[in-house]
């Protein structure tokens, strides 16, 4: 599954090759496998803002998921059951995913930032038997459990003496740390994570024990050949997302990497790099919206003893500017990667290799197909604009949606698995994101990708966040319209609105330029860090039609 050493992309593309055991089971490769050679071996690391940082081995991952694997069967889960993880970055969020792995059921992890509606919905779609969560999602819980029949039981981690709830210690110390893993093969269901949401409602997708086997070619050409000595990783990504789960912690465990974990809190620049540089984080996994918000920290190499030596990035587009950020500011290309919850990890640059340029995120993961496709499933060649598609079979693909296999035979067009987002490749099989079928805006006959006109906002140095979306105009069946968070220090106005118009006029072009430009004091985010810019077009809707 690892990538071979090679010195060229081409070679390395030429040389990899898919090698899928019979048997494979997450929770034993990244726990097990290793405590059985090295049970000391560090596995994982918190940060605590008190300097009193821990450490966990791999010893102690396996027993004690082995312990807790025996206390959840011991209340009723079963293979295949889905059992929900709301908790934040730590090591009882590692112990109860290994444990359910372990077990054979299937894991559902959610985010706390999650409201309660949210959280209704995704746990009443999968059914989760089983809830393990923390006094703040208890709390959330605790609106709507009544309406959530097939839930069972609540593992509550850190406080024991809540009513209707089982204590995590408790279920951990009262049950043995020798446990039979689940006879899984790679194709066994292990894992549900629910889409976005960016563009409809969430549906889950379901991944088999295969997926993190998928990941490590990604993971490995992303970070330069991870692990090399001394490396660590850590990301600010929810765990939850498939990208903090599957681009940072399980393919960081598998491959004996140990991976930082830190409380959960709104993304703080000078925390992000106090974490970084007390940790010494070799390998950091940075989505674009906060790699954008670093841009605020001046000088960070002299201000922080930074041990850098990868970062990878993805999510949405990063765009020009931020990437020569990072090359200037933090002597570092960053390596743009790219993929979505249904198939994550698919194309990524890797600098060392040659494959990196400003703007395109990158090629083709060795072991994967990827090619820009037409509605139909016809590959386009180089420069036309279509669909970024992913060919079956794949390891890293999704066994489909949860109970809904009508969204998934929609997913494809013959052995095409549609992304839904817009790309284009070049000559050298450099691959462009350009947005979201559902984000190209239309106006007096071009089809306008945001992202372009989002990255030229982002080099104004007034310009925090930007987010750009169609607005109906009955001349001009839509108009630009770009959605503004400012930058420390600048005050909206009517003269800054026209000079942002001006700076996106004269460096993009006539068309491309947002003739409208509304000032916000929060830029809608998914859990992931994506911009929702679906509430954005709705919300120029409902300018555009005075309701």
């Amino acid at each position: 599954m690892k990538l071979p050493f090679r010195d060229t992309y081409d070679d390395l593309f030429r040389d990899f090759s898919w090698d899928i055991p019979d048997k494979f089971n997450i929770g034993k490769a990244v726990s097990d496998d290793w405590a059985q050679r090295e049970p000391e071996r560090i596995c994982l690391q918190h940060f605590d803002p008190e300097g009193k940082h821990l450490s966990f081995s791999y010893g102690e991952l396996s027993e004690q998921s082995a312990s807790l694997a025996n206390g959840l069967r011991a209340i009723g889960v079963h293979p295949g059951d889905r059992v929900a993880l709301l908790l934040p970055q730590g090591f009882e969020t590692v112990i109860a995913h290994v444990a359910t792995y372990k077990m054979g059921a299937i894991a559902l992890p959610l985010a706390l930032l999650f409201g309660a509606e949210a959280l209704e919905y995704r746990l009443r779609i999968a059914g989760a038997k089983v809830i393990v969560t923390n006094a703040f999602g208890l709390s959330r819980l605790e609106e709507v459990r009544e309406r959530l029949p097939a839930l069972e039981h609540v593992v509550l981690v850190g406080d024991d003496d809540k009513a209707g709830t089982i204590a995590f210690e408790h279920l951990v110390k009262a049950h043995p740390a020798v446990f039979e893993v689940a006879d899984t093969g790679p194709h066994d269901p292990a894992l549900m994570i629910f889409t976005s949401g960016t563009t409809g409602p969430p549906k889950g997708a379901l991944h088999g024990h295969r997926v993190l086997i998928g990941h490590i070619p990604g993971m490995q050409m992303a970070h330069e050949f991870l692990p090399q000595p001394g490396d660590r990783v850590w990301t600010p990504a929810d765990w939850a997302w498939a990208g903090g789960l599957l681009n940072a912690l399980l393919p960081g465990l598998l491959l004996g990497v140990p991976v930082v974990s830190s409380p959960a809190q709104k993304f703080d620049p000078h925390m992000a790099f106090r974490i970084m540089a007390e940790m010494k984080v070799r390998n950091a996994f940075i989505p674009p919206t906060a790699m954008r918000l670093l841009k605020v920290v001046e000088r960070p190499r002299e201000s922080y003893d930074l041990a850098l030596r990868t970062i990878g990035s993805a999510g949405e587009s990063l765009g020009r500017k931020t990437y020569e950020w990072a090359q200037t500011a933090l002597g570092l290309t960053v390596n743009e990667f790219y993929g979505q919850t249904e198939c994550n990890f698919v194309l990524s640059s890797m600098t060392t290799l040659g494959v990196s340029k400003a703007g395109p995120i990158g090629k083709a993961v060795p072991g994967h197909r990827v090619a820009i496709v037409s509605a139909d499933g016809e590959v386009l060649p180089p420069g036309e604009t279509g669909q970024v598609a992913v060919a079956r079979p794949d390891p890293v693909m999704f066994l489909g949606y949860w109970q809904d296999d009508k969204a998934t035979e929609a997913k494809f067009v013959g052995d095409w698995m549609l992304t839904g987002d817009q790309g284009r490749m070049d000559e050298g099989g450099y691959i462009e994101f350009l947005g979201r079928d559902d984000d190209v805006i239309t106006s007096s006959g071009y089809r306008i990708g945001p992202a372009e006109i989002e990255d030229c906002l982002l080099g104004h140095p007034a310009v925090q966040l930007a987010a750009a979306v169609g607005k109906p105009d009955p001349v001009r069946t839509e108009i630009v319209k770009a959605y503004v968070v400012l930058a420390p220090g600048h005050v909206p106005s009517d003269g800054l609105a026209a000079e942002l118009r001006n700076w996106v006029k004269t460096r993009l072009s006539m068309h491309e330029y947002p003739r409208e430009i509304a000032f916000i004091d929060d830029m809608p985010l998914t859990t992931s860090g994506k911009v929702i810019r679906r509430e954005l077009r709705q919300r120029s809707v409902l300018e555009a039609t005075g309701s």
